[in-house]
């Protein structure tokens, strides 16, 4: 039985000597695991969670207090919450806790809200983000082994550590705040590494910082190798599964490890996730409800998400998936480079906009058998509004702007850096050589395999040629006179974020030849193109008498106003290739329709002006349409279909 009713208030917690018989109130405030009742106890009373994960930094801070009133209204006691850690520390030693940062605001929120907070500091979370959450600047060090002992990788998480978690001590449950419990790492059985001392290290950096009080725990797999590396004695080792799975099987599992206490699945997956080129995933409402209530009825803590094993590798999944704007979705390795999608949505009960869907009122249903739901109605979808069309104009070729994407001018160097060697985070990056002979017939322009991190838009004297890719087409044929100019925008699209690849590097990594002599001499530019953005550029900036032509990289821009609302939209790029999108100096992040199936991207309404233009900026990479235009529709469209039964207008 898992603790039922009020059973013996903090029984088996102190030894006798520590609380005299007569002492009928356990502390006033306490959250602890029961191993005799194999439950939680929540100021000495039996405590199960229902909870749902959502990413702050997916949701715009505008629309935080909808989508947690949303969880709050469907039944959900707890939040479970990442923290990226290169979300917030984009240089080492420069923090970021402003605006959409404010982690410290979205936690206080949640508990304005009444929601109990269970917190995944990481270091590493995951979550289908960029690098999993590491900075890309760990990455400086070439050679620093990542989630281990190497002690320059425990030099800087030590000092992240040390930022961050005195913001949440005073969030604890035990000191008046509303944090139940806290995750060390994550997954960490499904890493190559396995090493026990890093966990202790962090078992230790984690109680020094937070206290002896709070209950830490772990995530990991149900595979017993998983469940070997993943788990240390002081951690409470939990697990991740979804509804496809035996629900009693996958406890047994957490049971050869916790023979004690109560159940818990972690990341119970809602849904699942895109990559580009691949159809579009959905779970059925009725497979994820009937998992909970299973689930529910073995009297288990349960958090929304989704972990699913496929030969070992888990996706993760939430109950408000939200949006990787700018750079900063992530991606898998599997057999090949796999980035995920700018949309994650995951098909989760709140959807990408934070509308509540069949699957929502499906689990709410289920929640209501074992627990009186909140008073009041379910707070509707947020309003969308179809702008239409806007036209846009060609501003100029990339090559053009060069002086004001990267004011600093190129680095010199005989071979191709990477974007790690000169500081780059995220972005592009330009690559310019000149070719050292005549070429009057085609040669092969070439790289070696996987050194094209991750896309390469190659011109030749400013003359669009084709795209090289990572796991892709790595060779083109060209032609040219001797000391034309060859340059190749390189693009990243996000590092790997799951497994043993995750020091993944970006820009060219190998050499690029000509008919297998390699090409050297190189000038490389850094571009710096929010920056830009961000300054009002180029709409602020004198027009450019662009160059005909509309194929390779170039910006487009272009301005519309709302009729007096400022709704949220989702913008359509018909007859476009790929590439990057702003409004309003906002990055909305990446669009690729002929991949897919990702069609339109998410504009939330908080980034739109009202009474004034709205500026849109668009990066095309690879060709825009003859005459560019985009549409603005009032729901978004997957897998190149309308979500709903509406036709899509072109």
């Amino acid at each position: 039985g898992a603790c039922e009713g009020a059973a013996g208030l903090g029984e088996g917690l102190q030894p006798p000597s520590a609380a005299p018989l007569l002492q009928a109130s356990p502390p006033a405030r306490s959250f602890q695991l029961d191993y005799e009742e194999d439950c939680f106890r929540k100021d000495g009373a039996p405590f199960r969670y229902i909870s749902g994960s959502i990413h702050y930094a997916r949701v715009p801070r505008p629309a935080w207090r909808d989508r947690l009133l949303k969880m709050y209204m469907s039944g959900l006691s707890a939040v479970q919450v990442y923290v990226p850690w290169n979300y917030h520390e984009p240089l080492p030693g420069v923090y970021d806790f402003a605006g959409d940062r404010d982690v410290e605001a979205f936690l206080d929120l949640t508990a304005e809200l009444g929601l109990l907070v269970i917190l995944r500091p990481g270091p590493y979370i995951c979550a289908e983000w960029e690098m999993g959450g590491l900075p890309a600047w760990l990455l400086w060090k070439p050679d620093i082994i990542l989630r281990s002992s190497d002690p320059a990788y425990l030099a800087a998480v030590d000092s992240w550590l040390h930022v961050l978690l005195p913001k949440i001590k005073p969030r604890l449950y035990q000191h008046g705040g509303n944090i139940i419990s806290v995750q060390v790492e994550n997954e960490y059985g499904s890493y190559y590494a396995c090493d026990y001392g890093y966990l202790r290290h962090l078992l230790g950096s984690f109680r020094m910082l937070l206290g002896t009080e709070v209950l830490l725990f772990t995530t990991d797999g149900t595979r017993t190798q998983e469940l070997r590396c993943g788990t240390l004695q002081g951690l409470y080792a939990t697990i991740d599964f979804g509804p496809g799975s035996n629900v009693t099987e996958a406890f047994g599992a957490q049971r050869r490890v916790e023979p004690k206490g109560p159940l818990v699945n972690s990341e119970y997956y809602t849904g699942w996730l895109d990559y580009w080129g691949e159809a579009h995933a959905s779970t059925s409402s009725a497979r994820v409800a009937q998992g909970l209530e299973d689930m529910l009825q073995l009297g288990a803590s349960v958090n929304m998400q989704m972990l699913m094993g496929l030969s070992g590798v888990s996706y993760r999944y939430m109950f408000h998936g939200g949006t990787n704007f700018a750079y900063w979705s992530g991606a898998d390795f599997k057999d090949q480079y796999k980035p995920v999608t700018t949309s994650y949505d995951y098909d989760a009960p709140l959807s990408e906009a934070g509308d509540p869907t069949e699957k929502l009122f499906a689990i709410r249903t289920v929640i209501s058998k074992f627990q009186p739901l909140p008073v009041g109605p379910m707070p509707p979808a947020t309003p969308k509004y179809a702008y239409g069309r806007v036209a846009l104009r060609k501003y100029a070729d990339l090559l053009d702007v060069l002086d004001v994407l990267c004011p600093s001018g190129p680095i010199q160097s005989q071979f191709p850096l990477t974007f790690e060697a000169i500081k780059q985070a995220h972005g592009f990056v330009v690559y310019r050589t000149r070719l050292p002979r005549d070429v009057l017939d085609p040669a092969t322009l070439g790289a070696p395999p996987h050194s094209v991190c991750d896309r390469g838009y190659v011109m030749l004297q400013r003359e669009y040629q084709g795209t090289l890719e990572r796991d892709g087409q790595t060779t083109l044929r060209v032609t040219g006179r001797a000391g034309d100019t060859l340059d190749v925008l390189l693009e990243n699209m996000g590092r790997i974020s799951f497994g043993a690849n995750i020091s993944d590097f970006k820009g060219l990594l190998g050499n690029l030849s000509l008919d297998s002599s390699p090409l050297s001499n190189w000038l490389i530019y850094p571009l710096a193109i929010d920056t830009a953005i961000q300054q009002g550029w180029p709409h602020a900036a004198p027009p450019k008498s662009s160059r005909g032509g509309i194929a390779g990289p170039a910006f487009y821009t272009g301005t519309f106003e709302t009729p007096g609302i400022a709704w949220d939209t989702f913008v359509k790029f018909p007859g476009w290739s790929k590439g990057q999108l702003w409004i309003n100096g906002f990055n909305l992040g990446r669009y690729w329709p002929c991949r897919g199936p990702q069609q339109t991207l998410f504009v939330p309404g908080s980034v739109l002006h009202v009474g004034r233009p709205n500026n849109i900026t668009v990066l095309e990479l690879e060709g825009a349409p003859p005459a560019p235009l985009l549409l603005f529709l009032d729901r978004p469209l997957f897998n190149r279909t309308l979500i709903g039964s509406i036709a899509a207008t072109e």
